[in-house]
């Protein structure tokens, strides 16, 4: 099978860590840039992330750096507790090795790419979307472009985590988010609805460095250490078999397992003040037709995952992550 070309928009983050990894494992994937945002940390500590990890795994993947603040307002500080002071759980050392990041903008690098691959290239966004929100105002035909978007954000049913009802890659730049979901690209959304189901144990990331003994494998285990140790402190029921959520993980999980998630097509809008700023709204009664402005017939539909197999999802991360795939250290 041709593997399928794809450019991740990430924000390292150890879950984000955990999906660069995944890609780069994944035999049908095939990675053809990184490009950086905020939120987990700021967009250069997160270029410097995915720079470290890929040369950890000895992969030279263009990894472009984006915008770093939201489309209004000012950027939230990341909380060093959740991912670390670095993103990575405080990595004890650093790949001197590490390239420079490319120096086309995310937003470029996601249209030169989009063409050159049209009607073939994935992208992933597993961050705040100003990338993809820039990048349509370069190019209004991506939509056309690309081949599918999926993104990791927003909640349906399931409460927020950065309040009662929004999820923190949406809340971090609303404005972009609904500009994002409503420019009819062909989207599919991973919300919390699907990537709070999906528990990944510390117990398999601990097989997967004692299987490789490599330096990439052992850097992924200290951040996911840190991470669940954080999670498992505010989700109880977490701290029992010592696991986390690996929200942007799951994200390339329904890339390539498509049929691990059920979906259900809609309109979804993004709120963008007051209380519930950056609360995602989705139409589930089209039937209706509103007096709210906002939700003409006009507005395209994108998919949303809101069922998962949560076993079958934790068995196909492992068995990717245990593959020859890294690079021997010389």
């Amino acid at each position: 099978m041709t593997r399928r070309p794809l450019l991740l928009d990430c924000n390292p983050g150890v879950d984000d860590a955990m999906a660069l990894y995944f890609a780069l494992a994944h035999p049908d994937v095939d990675l053809m840039a990184i490009t950086t945002t905020f939120g987990d940390v700021g967009t250069a500590q997160a270029a410097r992330n995915a720079l470290h990890l890929c040369a950890l795994a000895g992969r030279a993947v263009p990894v472009c750096t984006g915008v770093s603040t939201p489309l209004r307002g000012v950027p939230r500080n990341p909380d060093p507790e959740i991912h670390g002071a670095d993103g990575l759980g405080n990595q004890p050392a650093r790949d001197v090795r590490a390239h420079s990041p490319d120096e086309r903008s995310a937003a470029r690098c996601i249209v030169e790419l989009a063409h050159r691959h049209a009607g073939e290239l994935t992208v992933v966004a597993t961050g705040p979307l100003g990338n993809l929100a820039q990048a349509l105002r370069l190019e209004p035909k991506l939509p056309q472009l690309l081949k599918q978007v999926v993104v990791m954000g927003g909640a349906i049913t399931e409460p927020g985590h950065v309040s009662p009802v929004a999820e923190s890659n949406i809340w971090h730049d609303p404005h972009a988010a609904d500009l994002v979901l409503t420019a009819g690209l062909p989207l599919t959304l991973v919300p919390l609805d699907v990537t709070h189901r999906v528990c990944f144990p510390l117990a398999l990331f601990e097989r997967v460095a004692a299987r490789h003994h490599h330096p990439a494998t052992d850097a992924l285990l200290h951040a996911v250490r840190f991470h669940a140790a954080y999670q498992g402190r505010i989700e109880p029921e977490l701290a029992t078999d010592q696991s986390c959520h690996g929200h942007a993980a799951l994200a390339l999980l329904v890339l390539v397992q498509p049929q691990l998630c059920s979906t259900l097509s809609g309109r979804v809008r993004v709120a963008t003040e007051g209380l519930a700023e950056g609360q995602t709204l989705m139409d589930r009664r089209e039937q209706l037709s509103y007096p709210q402005a906002g939700w003409e017939e006009t507005i395209p539909r994108i998919q949303v995952c809101l069922q998962v197999d949560a076993v079958a999802c934790v068995s196909h991360f492992e068995a990717t992550l245990m593959r020859d795939w890294l690079t021997p250290r010389p």
